[in-house]
């Protein structure tokens, strides 16, 4: 792959920013991710440098770059990739200083991962070389037979490393689940393995381009660099690809398997006999207790959540479990309760596959008897619910045991739902349009966090006692309602965490869920 191939591929967006015309026929050797000041020993010749600029300060910007593109020259790189995220867009300092040295730079839009230029320079090299088999015919004859006798990766990857002996090598997803390892090997880490594709250590290259979605991806890993040659890892990589489509082909029959138990669910209270059939022919037994997981990754990327709670659902790994979708297309799944604790551990690693795409969750509390399954959906809905309201533009799961306060439960209610009771409750304090309404919703908010007393809302707002009274009395007129009833005060309160807007001067309390967020890039 040429310097000029990777900067044509519309598929990144790339923008070439430097390059002198005879530089871009540069052959890339590979990727290297780097932010350190001095990269030089860390970065090969021929390499694609990507780097976030995290180490350009303004303040001393000229020769910062010039220090760090010195390093990449006298390293014999091909070409910079420079992330504009971090300043907003490429300094014009470091393209200057690129245009000094011959170092050809281009700039990586914000939306673009890092990840996704590597597995692209990755592909085009493993396919250039291999342009011959490196694999014994008997080997390849064995991986074929495997692979029609839908054996599982782990035999797939043990046969096509035996004749590679000593060699270690894993097989993991984009969100840290290990699929396979060769024999001896133990799995890897969640964290550890999330992070190989980006890593700089050992060899991982992706294993075919078309999954499905971001979080079924999957990659192998070799810890020793050129332990395996190109051409042969090649054919490997080719022959676990073959394995994946046929797990992802059986994986859909199993989606839509529990489509209809998902159908049925939905409807409401089933009778035990139709729901106790709908289990077993999704492969679950009606004596165990499960946990209903609902998915949404929003309009953009519809269909992505049940990608992700397939993932999410492989990783639990605690006996048969059922993925699909409801009839509203949300995705859902039913799986032993004691698997629920892996995926609250994987969530994390699950959003990061797809940085850009808010992936909510809401979760059941555990049912042991298959016609109360229903009832869990119904839970998992309002705890998915309460996961986009409370982190709109995040990744959240939300399990319906957290929602253990006033303020956490309305979370789950209709937006417009808790609009319009705070509209109604509230009257004219509503929208504080004027600074006296203002004023009373501000005292109102004081007083309720202060559980009704009125020295301690005097001293917090710094009002005399009298003061506070006043204002009060004000809002019991304007609201009809009497604070010195608890039932009163319960529905101010409630009309206050409604608000579709509460302002930056209302007070929480309670517990809240708490969202699984992931870096950008």
């Amino acid at each position: 792959m040429h310097v000029e191939h990777l900067l044509q591929d519309e598929s990144l967006g790339l923008r070439p920013l430097w390059a002198a015309p005879s530089l871009l026929a540069r052959e890339i050797s590979g990727v290297t991710v780097t932010d350190l000041e001095d990269p030089a020993r860390f970065v090969r010749p021929g390499e694609a440098v990507l780097s976030g600029l995290v180490w350009w300060p303004a303040e001393d910007g000229r020769e910062s770059a010039d220090r760090f593109v010195r390093a990449l020259r006298n390293a014999d790189v091909a070409v910079l990739l420079a992330g504009e995220e971090m300043h907003g867009a490429v300094p014009d300092l470091l393209v200057e200083a690129c245009a000094r040295h011959g170092v050809p730079v281009a700039g990586v839009p914000p939306q673009i991962m890092f990840r996704t230029i590597t597995e692209a320079v990755y592909l085009r090299q493993w396919g250039e070389l291999a342009r011959r088999h490196a694999m014994p015919e008997h080997l390849r004859a064995r991986l074929d037979r495997l692979i029609a006798q839908d054996a599982d990766p782990k035999a797939v990857l043990a046969a096509a490393f035996a004749p590679l002996a000593g060699t270690t090598a894993h097989v993991v997803t984009a969100a840290g689940r290990t699929v396979a390892t060769t024999p001896g090997a133990t799995p890897l880490p969640v964290r550890e393995a999330a992070a190989l594709p980006d890593g700089d250590t050992g060899t991982t290259v992706p294993i075919g381009a078309d999954a499905r979605t971001p979080y079924e991806r999957w990659y192998l890993h070799v810890p020793v660099a050129d332990a395996v040659p190109p051409s042969l890892l090649h054919e490997i990589t080719g022959t676990l690809d073959r394995c994946r489509q046929a797990q992802a082909r059986r994986r859909a029959a199993g989606h839509r398997t529990a489509g209809a138990l998902g159908a049925l669910l939905a409807r409401g209270q089933a009778d035990f006999s139709a729901v106790e059939a709908a289990l077993q022919s999704c492969g679950l037994t009606v004596d165990a207790s499960y946990r209903v997981l609902v998915a949404d990754t929003g309009p953009r990327d519809a269909g992505h959540a049940q990608g992700a709670l397939a993932e999410a659902v492989a990783h639990a790994a605690h006996g048969p479990a059922a993925v699909g979708r409801l009839p509203d297309g949300t995705a859902f799944a039913a799986l032993p309760a004691d698997g629920y604790d892996a995926v609250t551990e994987l969530w994390p690693h699950l959003a990061a596959c797809a940085p850009d795409t808010p992936l909510h969750g809401g979760t059941s509390s555990s049912s042991g008897i298959p016609q109360h399954l229903a009832t869990a959906l119904v839970q998992a809905r309002y705890a998915l619910a309460s996961a986009r309201t409370t982190t709109p533009d995040g990744s959240c799961l939300t399990d319906v045991a957290a929602l253990a306060g006033i303020d956490t439960l309305l979370t789950g209610i209709p937006a417009e739902v808790r609009a319009a009771y705070s509209s109604t409750v509230l009257g004219p304090l509503y929208k504080a349009g004027n600074g006296s309404a203002a004023m009373l919703l501000h005292t109102l908010e004081a007083f309720l966090a202060h559980d009704g007393s009125w020295a301690r809302t005097a001293e917090a707002l710094h009002l005399h006692v009298n003061t506070v009274h006043y204002r009060i009395q004000r809002v019991e007129h304007l609201t009809g309602r009497d604070l010195s009833r608890l039932v009163d005060r319960l529905d101010l309160r409630a009309a206050l965490l409604c608000r579709t807007d509460p302002g930056p001067s209302a007070p929480t309390s309670g517990r809240r869920t708490r969202p699984s967020t992931s870096p950008a890039r």
